[in-house]
């Protein structure tokens, strides 16, 4: 494996190695072309906390259509996905399943909720078939009884973000890509293009592209120049893993989620016996602490959803923060700055675009053309500037 030396040129450097950087490093090594990756700890951010939900269907809300779409493509590369990047990785497991998603209600105003969405979703011509409450407790005979009526949805999936994480990290090097565990300083731009990155030590790094990756932190780089990229929001997310005991699996058979006091809960059960719980959505800047109040809500919420939740040993509890544009929708491709390549914004769908996030940055950085899929979501849409 050839890796470079400090101050070596690279064809490709990206800032930032979490699951999007890694991805587009993954698969833009796999091409040919020289990649570094630049993060202190690849592998860690948002994916470390993330439940795994691949829920295109479950997830639209109005006026996401663009959005569903690129959904619905990753969605549909991911059983393939995994399995190359099992490969890739020498063998390492992502946790990927074909499980299905249960969006219940639990109230009358609830049910008029998601036969709403039942009825969107038919106009898309998406499949999701409408259950009786007693349809969905039989299909997961741990919901509350009060349980109204529900949303069953086959497509949607799930896969373990850390295992996910690791598995890249793996492809990554496998592939020749060098990941640098150091931190950026500033962006260098010489002649207005983006030229590299200078380390927090004064080390510079150049490459033919920049591809900032860095998640809510991305448009805070120093040396960006300003309105090149738009602001990030960080959007706080508190989760919860809880272990089911071997006697009591299966305790749910596919991802279940509700709208509960009008937060949306969702729980996640793992084929190894985990159970996640997630996730609030907090807007408190870059604070990762996790509160007393955030694990209460998440308790008491999904308590009233699955009551025997709360025999279940809590294992672990943790936060993170999920990288939110101005219109929730990712920014993918180069920006107004020549050379600098955007891959961030993915606010609650990062696990699930992973996939097709890493195709279409890899055949634009290896080819100059970015494809149409990409066009709706290229940063170039808050710039003004002419894609």
């Amino acid at each position: 494996m050839t890796r470079l030396a400090s101050g070596d040129r690279a064809e490709v450097l990206v800032v930032g190695g979490g699951i999007i950087g890694l991805v587009v490093a993954w698969q833009t090594a796999r091409r040919g072309l020289g990649v570094t990756v630049l993060d202190p700890a690849p592998g860690g951010g948002a994916a470390q906390v993330a439940a795994g939900m691949l829920a295109p269907v479950t997830e639209l809300q109005y006026g996401e259509e663009p959005l569903l779409r690129l959904g619905m493509a990753s969605n549909e590369r991911w059983a393939a996905f995994a399995a190359e990047l099992t490969g890739a990785s020498g063998g390492l497991d992502t946790g990927y399943r074909q499980c299905g998603t249960l969006a219940v209600a639990l109230d009358s105003d609830d049910r008029e909720e998601l036969r709403e969405l039942h009825a969107f979703h038919r106009r898309l011509g998406l499949d999701s078939q409408w259950l009786t409450g007693r349809e969905a407790r039989r299909l997961e005979p741990m919901l509350a009884p009060g349980v109204r009526g529900g949303l069953h949805v086959t497509g949607d999936h799930q896969v373990d973000g850390r295992r996910l994480a690791a598995a890249l990290v793996r492809a990554c090097e496998r592939a020749g890509a060098v990941l640098r565990r150091a931190e950026a300083a500033e962006l260098l731009v010489e002649d207005d293009r983006a030229t590299g990155v200078r380390l927090t030590d004064g080390t510079a790094l150049t490459a033919g592209q920049v591809v900032l990756a860095a998640g809510s932190r991305s448009h805070l780089l120093p040396g960006l120049p300003p309105g090149v990229l738009p602001a990030i929001r960080p959007v706080k997310g508190q989760v919860l893993r809880l272990r089911v005991p071997a006697a009591y699996r299966p305790f749910l058979s596919r991802n279940v989620r509700a709208v509960v006091r009008g937060g949306h809960i969702y729980l996640v059960p793992r084929a190894d016996g985990e159970l996640v719980i997630g996730a609030t959505s907090e807007e408190q800047g870059h604070d990762t602490t996790v509160t007393a109040g955030g694990v209460y809500e998440l308790l008491r919420d999904a308590h009233e959803l699955v009551p025997g939740i709360t025999e279940l040993p809590l294992v672990e509890t943790g936060a993170g923060l999920r990288p939110g544009s101005p219109d929730n929708a990712p920014l993918l491709g180069p920006t107004a700055l020549p050379g600098l390549v955007a891959a961030t914004g993915h606010y609650r769908n990062g696990v699930l675009l992973t996939p097709v996030t890493g195709d279409l940055l890899a055949e634009y950085l290896a080819t100059g053309d970015l494809p149409e899929l990409a066009r709706p979501f290229s940063p170039h849409r808050f710039t003004k500037v002419p894609a």
